[in-house]
C-alpha cells in the first residue's frame, strides 16, 4: 500500500530548471511531487550553465519561447528573487574572412529578431578590443542579450514550488514505472509513489525514464559541453564587453567577474553521466582563444563539463506521449533550457492540465505541435 504522503496528482521527475519550473506552475492545479536522484536540485546541467538570455539564439521555436519568456525575466513575480535575473551583456557572433558566408546566412535566418546589427571589422574590434588585429572581418551584434543569474532563477522556481505546497524528494532513483486504471506507480530507491500524471523532466536521462514507462524513445542525444575560467590579461578590464562567439560556434569567450569564461562549444555525444572535462577539448579551446585574441593562457583556473541534450531538430519535446496515457515529455531543451524556462514551463502546464495555451506564447508565433513528441521520426 502506498503511503498517503507519496500520492499526488502530478509527479515531476528531475529537479533541474525544467522540472523545477514546471512544478512551480503545476502547484496551482493540484498536488505535486518533485523527484530528484541527486542530493540537491540542479546538480548536473542547470548548475553548470553559463546562461545567456538571447532572443537571437537557437531555432525558430526556441526564439519564440525566448521572446515569450522576456517579460518574466524583466518582471518576475513578487518575492521570486531578491536579485535581478538579467544583467546587460550583449553578444557578438564574430566571423573571419572565410566565415562571412556563414555570417550572412545567420543574419538572414534571424530576420525575426529585434535590434540585430551587422558590424564591420573595425566596429567588432571596438567592442572587443582584445581581438587580434585582422582576425575578425565582421560580426552580428545583439545588444539585447543579457546574462542570466541561473542560481537565482532556479531557486526562485523551487521557492515558488514549495510556497504552493509542493514536496521535493531527493537522493532517489526511479527504478520502475507502471500504469493502471488509476494512474502511475513509480518505484524508486526510496519507496513507491503514486501519481495520476508523470512529467518526464529528467534531462539527459529522459529517454531512460521513458523506457521504464514503456514509451518509444524520442532519440535524445546528451552532448558534453566543456567550459573553463581563465584570468584576463593584466590591465584588461572586460566586464562591460559583450560575449564573443565564433559564428560557427567553434568557441566562445565571455567576461565574468574580472575573468573570462571560455569554451570550445563542443557537442560530444555522451551517455547520461556526471560529465567531466576532456583534456583534448581544453587544449583545443585554448588554441582557439589564443588565435582569436591577443592573449596567452598561462593557467586554467577552473574547468568543468555538463550535458546538453538534443533531439534531431534541436527543439524541445513538450507534450503527452501518444501511446502512454498520463506520461508527459518535457525534455530535449539542449542549450536553451534556462532562457526558455518561464514560457516553456507555462506551456507544459497548459498542456498537462488540458488548458488553452496562454496567448502570450501563441502571439510569438509558436505552434505547440512543433514541440510534440509525435513529430519525431524515431517514434
Amino acid at each position: 500500500m502506498v503511503e498517503e504522503d507519496k500520492t499526488c496528482d502530478f509527479a515531476v521527475i528531475g529537479a533541474g530548471i525544467a522540472g523545477a519550473s514546471v512544478a512551480a506552475e503545476l502547484v496551482a492545479y493540484g498536488s505535486v511531487m518533485l523527484l530528484e536522484m541527486e542530493s540537491q536540485p540542479g546538480y548536473h546541467t542547470t548548475g553548470r550553465s553559463a546562461a545567456l538570455f538571447s532572443e537571437s539564439y537557437g531555432p525558430a521555436p526556441i526564439r519564440a519561447l525566448s521572446r515569450a519568456s522576456a517579460h518574466f525575466f524583466d518582471h518576475p513575480p513578487e518575492g521570486f528573487s531578491s536579485h535581478r535575473l538579467l544583467t546587460p551583456r550583449g553578444v557578438a557572433m564574430i566571423a573571419r574572412d572565410d566565415q562571412l558566408d556563414a555570417l550572412d546566412a545567420l543574419i538572414e535566418e534571424l530576420s525575426d529578431a529585434r535590434d540585430i546589427v551587422r558590424l564591420d571589422a573595425a566596429q567588432t574590434r571596438e567592442r572587443i578590443p582584445l581581438l587580434r588585429e585582422g582576425y575578425a572581418a565582421g560580426a552580428m551584434y545583439d545588444e539585447r542579450s543579457r546574462d542570466i543569474d541561473v542560481h537565482a532563477l532556479h531557486q526562485g522556481f523551487l521557492r515558488a514550488f514549495r510556497a504552493g505546497g509542493g514536496k521535493i524528494e531527493t537522493r532517489l532513483e526511479v527504478t520502475g514505472l507502471a500504469r493502471d486504471g488509476a494512474g502511475w506507480t513509480i518505484e524508486t530507491t526510496n519507496g513507491v509513489f503514486r501519481s495520476a500524471v508523470v512529467v518526464n523532466a529528467a534531462g539527459a536521462w529522459a529517454d531512460q525514464i521513458g523506457a521504464l514507462a514503456g514509451a518509444a524513445p524520442i532519440g535524445l542525444v546528451p552532448k558534453r559541453r566543456t567550459a573553463m575560467t581563465i584570468a584576463a590579461p593584466d590591465g584588461v578590464h572586460a566586464d562591460s564587453w559583450p560575449m564573443a562567439v565564433d559564428v560557427e560556434e567553434a568557441f566562445y569567450l565571455k567576461p565574468e567577474s574580472g575573468r573570462f569564461l571560455i569554451s570550445p562549444a563542443d557537442e560530444t555525444p555522451s551517455q547520461p553521466c556526471d560529465a567531466q572535462p576532456d583534456e583534448m577539448d581544453v587544449a583545443i579551446c585554448i588554441d582557439h582563444i589564443e588565435k582569436a585574441f591577443d592573449m596567452h593562457v598561462r593557467r586554467v583556473e577552473n574547468k568543468w563539463a555538463g550535458l546538453r541534450s538534443f533531439v534531431a531538430d534541436k527543439s524541445p519535446v513538450c507534450g503527452y506521449d501518444g501511446a502512454k496515457q498520463g506520461f508527459f515529455w518535457l525534455a530535449g531543451q539542449g542549450g536553451y533550457g534556462i532562457q526558455t524556462s518561464p514560457a516553456l514551463a507555462r506551456l507544459a502546464a497548459n498542456l498537462v492540465t488540458g488548458r488553452a495555451v496562454d496567448s502570450f506564447i501563441l502571439d510569438e508565433g509558436l505552434d505547440p505541435a512543433s514541440l510534440s513528441p509525435e513529430r519525431l521520426s524515431t517514434r
